[in-house]
């Protein structure tokens, strides 16, 4: 079902339009499951936030149940659920906070004293 507020993105089409055609803002995409309690728990916070965030951020929620959604799952290599996925300028970001792969690439290091 997910969130009221917050739509669902449920076709690839819709997910590619929403890629291009956000301009000048963040484009936050949830990929889950509308039955998920982990995603219910998510899709209340950026409904209750979305609009606050209005001004500079486009929420959607994306069902990943759809088999048109595989191409993205597996494209963003989607393991856990809920994933949240960014984008700028139909520009992909990358956000790490903290993982393994972070911490080999040197973003997450600590200064030694």
């Amino acid at each position: 079902m997910g969130s009221v507020l917050l739509p669902t993105l449920r076709r690839k089409r819709e997910v590619d339009a929403a890629i291009r055609d956000t301009l000048d803002k963040v484009l936050v995409l949830r990929f889950g499951r509308a039955a998920d309690a982990a995603c219910l728990h998510l899709d209340d916070i950026l409904a209750k936030s979305s609009w606050d965030i209005s001004k500079f951020t486009t929420v959607a929620l994306v069902d990943m149940d759809s088999e048109e959604m595989q191409v993205y799952v597996d494209y963003f290599d989607i393991t856990l659920v809920p994933a949240t996925i960014f984008f700028f300028n139909a520009h992909h970001m990358k956000m790490d906070s903290g993982s393994s792969q972070a911490a080999q690439d040197g973003c997450c290091r600590r200064k030694m004293l």
